[in-house]
Parts: structure tokens; C-alpha cells; sequence
């Protein structure tokens, strides 16, 4: 059941949904300001190659937040226009809320949250992991003090590989249908659709083409070596 929360109790389960993060970690907030306490924290999933989002809405970074960022592999952030949400989740507990990540909003507001856990309010969860998934796709990602990163064209997939060839699952390395667009069998497909995530990429994963151990995703199924080799036969979804 979902659960409200006042101002303390809204800056610990902030601090308990970085701190329990196993798998995946996003962060909304429309202003890029994070307290030294959570950037201790994500430094330290960073270490642990978590996979770490974080979404905002005011473009003007500061050079304080630009060098703290810019040596965190793991981390993701992404520009959302118009951005004016508040939303911490982790794979297990979302907490929407009206507080910003910015330490004088935690010691000077007066703020209030609702805080939603996967096992008890499933549905719930899905719905606002779903919008967040949203935020992610329809954002531009940015790196440090570079800016934007353009999106790439994603093109239709051309033709058949050779015939009776096979491609690999890009998650368990099952045996499946050459096609980079459609780089998962149909178990592991259902697993990835929960999230949705395009650029989630597999930490035991595998190429598409060869099969050999790569961090693929679904916007980059294949090593690098394969896309070099075979770029000019088959259409990626995006270059590698």
C-alpha cells in the first residue's frame, strides 16, 4: 500500500532508494543540484556499474556539477524540456514527491511525497515506471560540458543475414532468429518489455551476430567487431 511521507521521512526513503538500488536507479528532478550526501551515494553504485539515470529540466549546468559528473561511467543524464516532476525509484520502490534533490529544498520546505512499492502496488508501479520510461525516450541525453548528444536515425532492418544463419539472444545466448531489431528471444523479451528501456545494457550479455560477451542493448545488439565486419549486409538500429 502506498505510503505517505512528510519532509524527513521523504529525504531518508530519498537516501534508502539510492543506497538499495541493485539494478537500475533513476532520478527526476527539474534541477540539476544534488547534495553531497547523494552524489557520495551515486559515486559509490557508479564503482558497482549500476545502471543510473538522471533526468532533469534546466539545461544551464553548473561547472561544479559538470566536473562531478563527467567521470561517472555509469551515469546517464538526460535533458527533459519542460521537466517539473519529482520522482526517485529504484527496481523495487518509487517515491513521487514534490521535494527537488537541492539541500536547502530538505532543510528550508515544507514538502510532501507518496511513496509506492513494486510488491504491494504493482500495477501502480508499472503505470509510473512507464511514464518514466517515457521521460528517458522522448529526453536528450547530455555529457558534461559536450552538451547534447543527437539521436540517431533509427533505420528498417534490410535483409536476411545468409540463409539458416542465427543470431543469439543479447541476454541468455539462446539461439534465436538473426534480426537487430528484435535482438531478444521471446522470454527475455518479456523481461526487457517490464522496463522498456532501449539503451539498458545487459551486464552478461552477448553480440547479437557472434555471440561472444558484449554489454549489448537493444539500440546496440552487436560488438563492435561484428558491426565493423557486417555493417554493409545488415541495418543496426543504431551505429555502434
Amino acid at each position: 500500500m502506498a505510503k505517505f511521507l512528510d519532509t524527513e521521512g521523504i529525504s531518508h526513503h530519498i537516501n534508502q532508494i539510492i543506497k538499495n538500488a541493485e539494478d537500475k536507479l533513476i532520478l527526476i528532478s527539474p534541477y540539476l543540484k544534488i547534495k553531497d550526501r547523494y552524489k557520495e551515494l551515486i559515486k559509490y553504485k557508479d564503482k558497482l556499474k549500476k545502471d543510473i539515470r538522471i533526468i532533469y529540466g534546466k539545461q544551464e549546468l553548473q561547472p561544479e556539477e559538470i566536473n562531478w559528473l563527467e567521470p561517472l561511467e555509469y551515469v546517464r543524464t538526460i535533458f527533459c524540456k519542460n521537466l517539473h516532476a519529482k520522482c526517485y525509484m529504484n527496481e523495487n520502490e518509487a517515491l513521487i514527491t514534490s521535494m527537488n534533490l537541492y539541500e536547502f529544498s530538505q532543510i528550508n520546505n515544507i514538502e510532501m511525497g507518496i511513496l509506492i512499492s513494486k510488491e504491494e502496488d504493482s500495477e501502480l508501479f508499472k503505470n509510473i515506471n512507464e511514464e518514466v520510461q517515457r521521460l528517458i525516450n522522448s529526453g536528450e541525453e547530455m555529457r558534461g560540458s559536450i552538451g547534447i548528444i543527437p539521436k540517431e536515425t533509427t533505420k528498417p532492418y534490410k535483409k536476411k543475414f545468409s540463409k539458416g544463419k542465427k543470431g543469439f539472444c543479447i541476454r541468455c545466448g539462446k539461439e534465436i532468429k538473426l534480426n537487430p531489431k528484435v535482438p531478444y528471444c521471446k522470454d527475455c523479451y518479456k523481461k526487457w518489455e517490464e522496463y522498456k528501456d532501449e539503451g539498458y545494457e545487459e551486464k552478461k550479455g552477448v553480440c547479437h551476430i557472434c555471440g561472444k560477451s558484449n554489454k549489448s542493448s537493444l539500440k546496440k545488439p552487436v560488438c563492435l567487431n561484428c558491426y565493423r565486419k557486417y555493417k554493409d549486409t545488415l541495418t543496426f538500429p543504431l551505429e555502434v
